[in-house]
């Protein structure tokens, strides 16, 4: 669950990068609901190479997904609210998409790796569709996958015992050479981010 003062984290990054000297440039679609980077140098810096486990205990390597387009989306199964949102919201946009959907695979890269197994993985995103990729991995190999992409993320110790996982809620569109096209953020409407996507699709 994303506490206000979390949910500003993300943006802080960015704040400290532009500092840094990488240049962000985000518009703000019309209406709302979806937000897109510009697809500028820095932009072209974010992600990397990775190998990870799915939902079925496969090896995967961000090979594997090359050809095609990806929708990235980094949170955990415990999340209460923002993920299973996001989820169900690429879910919604990809039946809208009707055929095109085939060209896109939505993957989760799990935060919370320790609870995240892939047999959690596997019984979390059934419900959204068998498209839906899940990865986990190593602590080692998510957070460096993370910095990949600039997604912060932390434990949160709960009152009532266990934790919770506070992170960016960014959802990454990456093309077929798996580089950034452009990224969406919370929340997302369904219908504006198929729309997009049929855009994208039919110019490439």
């Amino acid at each position: 669950m994303l506490r206000t003062p979390i949910a500003l984290v993300p943006y802080l990054f960015l704040c400290l990068f532009v500092a840094g000297g990488a240049l962000w440039s985000i518009a703000a679609a019309e209406g709302g609901g979806l937000v897109y980077a510009s697809g500028g140098a820095d932009t072209a810096t974010l992600g990397g190479p990775f190998r990870l486990t799915d939902q079925n205990g496969r090896v995967r390597t961000d090979a594997d997904f090359h050809g095609g387009y990806v929708l990235l989306y980094f949170g955990y199964s415990f999340c209460p609210d923002v993920c299973p949102t996001t989820l169900a919201s690429i879910a919604a946009a990809m039946d809208r998409m009707g055929k095109n959907a085939a060209r896109i695979t939505p993957v989760f890269v799990t935060v919370d790796p320790a609870r995240d197994t892939p047999k959690v993985l596997k019984t979390y995103l059934a419900a959204f569709g068998p498209r839906f990729v899940g990865l986990t991995g190593p602590d080692k190999a998510i957070a460096r996958l993370a910095r990949e992409y600039r997604v912060y993320y932390a434990k949160r110790p709960l009152e009532a015992g266990g934790y919770a996982m506070d992170h960016s809620g960014q959802l990454y569109l990456l093309g077929p050479d798996g580089r950034l096209v452009t990224f969406y953020d919370f929340p997302i409407d369904p219908k504006k981010l198929a729309a997009d996507l049929e855009r994208r699709l039919a110019g490439s």
